[in-house]
């Protein structure tokens, strides 16, 4: 998943980032309102899979923020956090376009499960587990099996086949590709996609066994079962 999220508290925001991306998400992160709009402008069509959105922001507050991207027709998921456990106020923050709500303090590996939920809500997806031929990801516990063995892949590598497979007989650019598995301060070689790519198929595919990615010359790449 690539991720964005805006919360104030340095020490939250922080371990958000360290935590998702340890569980092979791409996260940006931005530490008031004013900021992580700017970076939902900036994205365009590239969006952001779901965003975790502190309520209590300075400069441009959170309800403000989810309002101006509904109004303007943007439609990722959000999921609110805010100390308040009032039922009025989390009322507020669903009728303001929220898709999900978590209170102060909380696990990471809710939040984790709660932002799949609603990544898989936003494709169509109603398992936590993908199926590719013989490929299964679990999204949620971020494992992946070849007919029942474990596949060992990097977290970059993980993302990269998340994102794929949740598009899976659609072809993707190298530019989409880049936009969704590297975070905004990466700066990414001219072959990094194609070097990504490269390594998974071999990691997904042994010798002698059906490709599972396959190359639109001109126009990207798709995963699709054999």
């Amino acid at each position: 998943m690539k991720l964005l999220v805006i919360e104030d508290a340095a020490r939250l925001r922080n371990a958000l980032g360290k935590a998702m991306s340890k569980l092979g998400h791409v996260v940006t992160l931005a530490s008031d309102g004013q900021e992580g709009w700017d970076l939902i402008e900036a994205v365009g069509d590239a969006d952001y899979d779901a965003i975790v959105l502190d309520i209590m922001l300075p400069k441009l507050d959170g309800l403000t923020l989810l309002r101006r991207m509904r109004e303007r027709g943007r439609d990722t998921p959000v999921l609110l956090l805010t100390a308040r456990d009032a039922v009025e106020d989390r009322v507020l923050g669903l009728s303001s376009g929220a898709d999900d709500y978590l209170i102060k303090p909380f696990a990471i590996a809710e939040l984790a499960a709660r932002l799949d939920a609603l990544v898989r809500r936003r494709y169509g997806q109603n398992q936590a587990t993908i199926q590719i031929g013989p490929i299964t990801i679990d999204t949620v516990a971020r494992l992946v099996t070849r007919d029942g063995s474990p596949v060992e892949l990097t977290a970059r590598e993980l993302a990269l086949l998340e994102y794929l497979a949740r598009r899976r007989g659609h072809v993707v650019s190298r530019t989409q590709i880049e936009d969704h598995i590297y975070a905004g301060d990466d700066s990414p070689m001219s072959n990094a996609v194609d070097s990504a790519i490269c390594q998974l198929r071999r990691k997904i595919c042994p010798p002698g066994t059906p490709p599972l990615i396959h190359t639109r010359r001109g126009l990207g790449y798709v995963l699709e079962s054999p």
